[in-house]
């Protein structure tokens, strides 16, 4: 390849990379003058990347957005990382999984045969967890309207759908409209998320993304609020792990398994577990609901000792209720339901 091609193709996969470019970072990493970046970028302007100057102390050059897509390079990593994301998308809950695909196809079509077949060796079947929840999936279209949101920095209106509730028959009811500042867009377990701070509620919450449904136009422009701790992805895990702002779980209770604890232990998260003998040991747990707890102590198949407190007593008696009558195909009275739902929903 002729000198001044490779440079130009170093050029643009650098302009590609950032925003903002000073020239003379550009000259530095091309190991060219500032004279010679210039000619380059009038050569990749005539080719149809429409490159802008901008003016300052570090000023420099940006590739804008055009009216037409100009041929795009890849290297071989961008090339690989490239089609294995786009093969795996459909394990993030996203509803984009034939858009996906469309998108490996057209870009496949336009890469040089040696990229080409370096992405065709990249075979991926994307195989999701077994799934102990109802399968869901996000419209695109929601996603585009709460990030266009949350980068605007607006707030959002939008209809929410409760949870399932044991007397609806509909798969949820629709609560009044929700006003929030939308901060951020998560996806956590294969669901996705956004975290806001509740105008009406004055406190922060996450809500499903395939439960929301935006109303439009948005509201006026917030001043950025910062999430408790100031990381996200902390704020995130610990809500979904069960702690209220206390840092406590909101259902608590202590049992004894017989089992040992070398057993218990790899099964257990924001748990104690403490040995009490070669096949006994003391679990503290905590969850949600005491029949959520009552149920993800009993998926260890092994006699169970109550300590404590009477609620989950009350919940492993609830539930043997429940499995007996589901095995008989009788109806089952339900518990009465915690006020209000988790912050996490």
């Amino acid at each position: 390849m002729p000198k001044t091609s490779a440079r130009l193709l170093a050029l643009l996969s650098l302009l590609q990379t950032r925003r903002n470019w000073p020239g003379e970072d550009l000259a530095g990493r091309l190991r060219v003058s500032t004279r010679t970046v210039r000619r380059d970028v009038d050569r990749l302007r005539e080719l149809g990347y429409p490159i802008t100057t901008f003016k300052g102390p570090d000023g420099g050059y940006r590739l804008d957005a055009g009216s037409q897509l100009p041929p795009l390079l890849f290297d071989d990593d961008q090339a690989v990382a490239l089609a294995v994301a786009l093969q795996t998308v459909t394990t993030t809950g996203a509803g984009v999984g034939e858009a996906a695909a469309r998108a490996l196809n057209t870009v496949r079509q336009v890469m040089p045969a040696r990229l080409r077949h370096r992405i065709d060796t990249v075979q991926v079947t994307a195989v999701e967890r077994p799934a102990t929840r109802p399968d869901v999936r996000v419209d695109g279209s929601v996603l585009v309207a709460l990030s266009a949101a949350v980068h605007a920095g607006e707030v959002l209106r939008f209809d929410y759908a409760a949870a399932f509730a044991p007397e609806a028959d509909d798969g949820g009811v629709l609560t009044p409209p929700r006003r929030v500042e939308p901060h951020h867009l998560v996806t956590w377990g294969g669901r996705w998320y956004l975290v806001a701070w509740d105008l009406d509620r004055e406190d922060w919450r996450t809500f499903r993304a395939d439960r929301i449904t935006p109303r439009s136009p948005t509201g006026p422009r917030f001043a950025p609020r910062e999430v408790p701790g100031g990381d996200v992805a902390a704020f995130v895990a610990e809500r979904f792990r069960g702690f209220d702002g206390s840092g406590d779980r909101l259902c608590r209770g202590e049992v004894i398994l017989h089992l040992p604890a070398a057993v218990v232990s790899p099964f257990v998260r924001g748990g104690v577990v403490e040995e009490l003998g070669p096949d006994r040991c003391r679990l503290v747990l905590g969850s949600w609901s005491w029949p959520g707890l009552a149920a993800a102590i009993g998926r260890f198949d092994a006699e169970i000792e109550v300590v404590g407190p009477a609620e989950l007593r009350e919940a492993f008696a609830h539930l043997a209720r429940r499995y007996a009558r589901a095995a008989g195909g009788a109806s089952v009275t339900p518990l009465p339901r915690r006020p209000g739902p988790p912050p996490a929903s």
